[in-house]
């Protein structure tokens, strides 16, 4: 992926858009579940709190991968743009 430029161009876009998705509301959700538990207790965890836990938790991390991909393709297309290509440099030149 990371050889093709174009296609870590539409990667990057992808897993913005993902990571955007993901984070969307996450942190009021957890809270309003913590709140819940902490309101209601162990009713409130068989009621299906602790399943919507979980799911929040695995969103997060879903999220935080997509957030590394987007780094990583916006790490290539960077050094990309800045970096002088291997045959414009003079090894000789210090």
């Amino acid at each position: 992926m990371l050889s093709r430029l174009w296609l870590s161009f539409v990667v990057l876009g992808l897993s913005f858009f993902a990571f955007g998705a993901g984070t969307l509301n996450l942190f009021y959700l957890l809270r309003a579940n913590t709140d819940l538990v902490l309101e209601h207790g162990w009713v409130a965890l068989m009621d299906g709190a602790a399943q919507q836990l979980v799911e929040l938790l695995v969103t997060g991390y879903l999220s935080m991968a997509a957030y590394v991909v987007f780094k990583a393709c916006e790490h290539r297309l960077a050094h990309w743009l800045g970096d002088p290509p291997e045959s414009e440099t003079d090894p000789q030149d210090p």
